[in-house]
Parts: structure tokens; sequence; C-alpha cells
């Protein structure tokens, strides 16, 4: 629609010169209502909200993050738990698995063929006695000791000594076989040991383990006596 505007009336003659003439505008039906909430102005109003700021998007994503701090802190906590009760109870961790580990061999030198060391073990005891026992009674002797050993390293206390000082004749024993039996410790024309001979080589673990129960065990006896 076209918009009009009157014209401004003349004053009649003898007027007062000052008053200013009175205009009257027609307002077009088609202009919308300011404020109104319908209308291009309001949907770009709408389109430009604001969006939430920035401390409350970290306000909701803050219940994430404290629950994973609380996870690892808890995580870390546990670890740490386990940590010192392992290391408070390490000599006797270590003192029990190789007791453990020789009762095990010797419980098999009691059935035969049922351990895969019992010929070797029976050969090289021969070669140190010059063959004046019996095989059976240097087998049943062997698992004797064996089980023995493995007994006190178990049980330890009063039995703890003596089982560390025949563990360790024993393992003077178990290695001379790499002396008194080289063609079955050793690959011929090559320094490399044989599946037997390996089998005698891995006890410097089982020795290693021993020493470490042994100087716990005989710190702990100085201290007391002194």
């Amino acid at each position: 629609m076209r918009s009009h505007t009157a014209e401004p009336s003349l004053p009649p003659p003898g007027a007062t010169p000052h008053a200013r003439p009175h205009l009257s505008i027609a307002t077009p039906a088609s202009t919308p209502v300011s404020g109104s909430g319908s209308g291009p102005d309001s949907t770009v109003a709408s389109a430009s909200a604001p969006r939430a700021p920035a401390p409350e998007r970290a306000a909701a994503a803050a219940p994430t993050t404290a629950t994973a701090v609380t996870a690892a802190t808890a995580g870390a906590q546990a670890l740490n738990r386990l940590a010192a009760y392992i290391n408070a109870h390490s000599h006797a961790l270590l003192r029990v698995t190789v007791g453990i580990v020789f009762f095990g061999f010797g419980v098999l030198k009691l059935f035969p063929s049922a351990s895969p060391a019992e010929q070797l073990a029976v050969d090289a005891a021969t070669k140190m006695t010059l063959g004046m026992v019996p095989e059976t009674v240097l087998l049943l002797s062997l698992a004797a000791l064996e089980t023995a050993i493995g007994i006190g390293l178990i049980v330890g206390r009063r039995l703890l000594r003596p089982a560390l000082v025949a563990f360790f004749l024993h393992m003077g024993g178990v290695f001379s076989t790499l002396l008194l039996l080289p063609d079955a410790m050793w690959q011929p024309h090559s320094p490399a040991p044989t599946m037997e001979g390996q089998y005698v080589v891995k006890n410097v673990v089982l020795v290693a383990v021993c020493l470490v129960v042994a100087a716990h065990e005989w710190g702990r006896g100085t201290v007391r006596h002194r």
C-alpha cells in the first residue's frame, strides 16, 4: 500500500505566526508493531540467541572429569597397597615358592619314571658314590632330601636354617653334574648346554632366591642376638 501524507494547511489570516501547522501522518496498516513476537525480526532474534556461557558448559562436564580422577586415584591407591604388602612379605613369598618347587620335585622322584631328571640324578649320584650305593636307594634318598628341603622352606621358623644348609649342599651336587657328566650336559663340538644341561643351569635362579632368603634370615638372627 502507498503511504499518504496530508499537506499542511495554511494558517488563516490574523493567526499567531508562531503556531506550528498540525501534521497528520497516516500509519500504514502493514507496518509491524515494534516488540511483537512474530515477523522476520523475531526469527532473526531467535536465531541469534546467545549460547550458554563457557562456565556453564564447564560445570556440565565437571562430573565426568571428577569421576575419572576418582577412579584413577582409587587405582593408584590399590596398587600402592599391593606393593606395600608384597614388599612386607617378599622374603616369605620367595621362601614358600622355592619350597613348593622342591617339594613337588621330591614327590615326583618317589614314583618310577615320573620325574624327567630321574635318570640324570641317579647317574650323577652313582658317580659321586663310586657305584657303591644301589640306584633305588639313591633315588629314594634324593626324593626324601628334596621333599624335606621343600617342607623346611615352606614351614620356615626353626626348620628354615637346616633346610637352607641342605639346599646349598644339594645344589653343590646338582651343579657337579656339569663336570661329572659332560657328554650329557654339553652339546658335542659346542659350548652350548643340552636340554639336560639347561635343566641344571636354570637352578641358578633358585640359588639366587635362597641366597636372599638366607641373608634375610641370618640378618634377623644377628639383630635378635644383639
